[in-house]
């Protein structure tokens, strides 16, 4: 559920050659090229600059964290330094790759003036407004456009390959947690079983996890996004548990509860409500509906057993390369699902200085209902 941080690039894993296509372009590449210049002609640009790094990653597959692609009508050109050189040129062959000298906007603007473009765009939430600034100063007279989410919403729709990606992160992370619920024991810290989870994904072959795992035993549950601490577990209380594994880049995002023992009857109610709300969520999930009309389907469930004050965040979220991606499911959002769309379904209750509860699976938007990829058990108190 919580966005997090990037595992580094390392050089053993650059050597991993993505499948060709017809004209020299590794799949599926190719077609994603030939979708963001073909936007970028609806909107009369003649070059985009990708400047994040899982956009970058899905459009070249290279993975370097520091550099930035500029795509024209007949080049694709990767802009980043020596240090990338290697992994440059074994996972984006592709690609023109120019290594700067200076990691500058004004070194940046010269590589993109050798191409004499007039309408270069780029989404401005991903770049500073400092760096904004002196890009444009230093790139005129090419004019640089507003164009955000571009690629993001090229993004929302997987393709076949994707979401293989993701059952493999998907996997890992279930296999982990199955590891852990066998270790698991009253009186180990938060901290601890996040530890020991994340150990688990890594072991089994996880970059690492897709966010900083989420603990929360007893009353630190009611808090969606805590941090774990060094509260130790203890029977009779609700253990809620986040937690995700990035794998190939892809990542998963799940949660589940824990019960060791037999938790106060307030919970219980509020376990069987939010399951309730789960799964009815899945039941309606399908192409053509809009994320909010899925939110509402969850959240009726919730207001009428009278805790609709007490959900207090979206139903649920994309899933793909990052954590969090487009479509936001939510009471606001006005994306109509379509086939390919991976989202979380994520209901939850939570009564503060009492507990919480959540119940996430991630689901494949199809185009008579939904997949849901996610198979672990989900526990029920006793």
């Amino acid at each position: 559920m919580k966005d997090g941080n990037r595992v580094g690039t390392r050089a053993k894993s650059a050597r991993t050659s993505p499948p060709k296509s017809g004209r020299g372009v590794p799949a599926p590449y190719a077609g994603r090229i030939a979708a963001l210049r073909a936007e970028c002609g609806r909107r009369r640009l003649d070059g985009y600059l990708v400047l994040n790094r899982m956009d970058q990653i899905w459009l070249t597959g290279f993975t370097g964290e520091d550099g930035m692609v500029l795509v024209t009508p007949r080049a694709v050109v990767l802009l980043t330094d020596g240090r990338f050189a290697e992994a440059a040129s074994i996972q984006a062959p592709f690609a023109k790759a120019v290594l700067r000298k200076l990691r500058t906007q004004k070194a940046n603007a010269e590589i993109i003036g050798r191409y004499k473009l007039s309408r270069v765009g780029l989404d401005p939430g991903q770049i500073s407004l400092a760096d904004f600034n002196e890009l444009k100063k230093w790139v005129r007279p090419t004019r640089l456009v507003a164009a955000g989410g571009l690629i993001g919403q090229m993004r929302t729709r997987k393709d076949e390959g994707e979401v293989a990606s993701l059952g493999k992160a998907i996997d890992v992370a279930q296999r982990a947690f199955e590891r852990l619920r066998k270790w698991i024991s009253p009186g180990v810290t938060e901290q601890q079983v996040s530890a020991r989870l994340e150990y688990e994904m890594k072991m089994l072959g996880a970059q690492g996890p897709s966010f900083p795992t989420i603990v929360a035993c007893g009353a630190n549950s009611s808090l969606p996004h805590y941090e774990p601490g060094a509260r130790p577990v203890a029977e009779d209380e609700p253990i809620l548990v986040d937690w995700g594994a990035q794998v190939g880049w892809y990542c998963s995002d799940l949660t589940r509860m824990i019960w060791l023992g037999k938790p106060r009857r307030e919970m219980v109610k509020v376990n069987a409500v939010v399951r309730e709300a789960h799964d009815r969520a899945i039941e309606a999930a399908k192409a053509g509906m809009t994320a909010h009309a899925l939110d509402k389907v969850a959240r009726d469930v919730i207001s009428k057993a009278g805790y609709g004050k007490q959900f207090a965040h979206s139903l649920g979220h994309g899933l793909g390369l990052d954590v969090h991606e487009a479509p936001r499911v939510g009471m606001n959002s006005t994306t109509v699902l379509q086939p390919g769309m991976v989202v979380t379904i994520e209901p939850g209750i939570y009564l503060p200085g009492v507990g919480g509860v959540r119940i996430e699976d991630d689901i494949l938007i199809t185009d008579d209902g939904c997949r849901v990829l996610t198979s672990i058990e989900i526990e029920n108190p006793k």
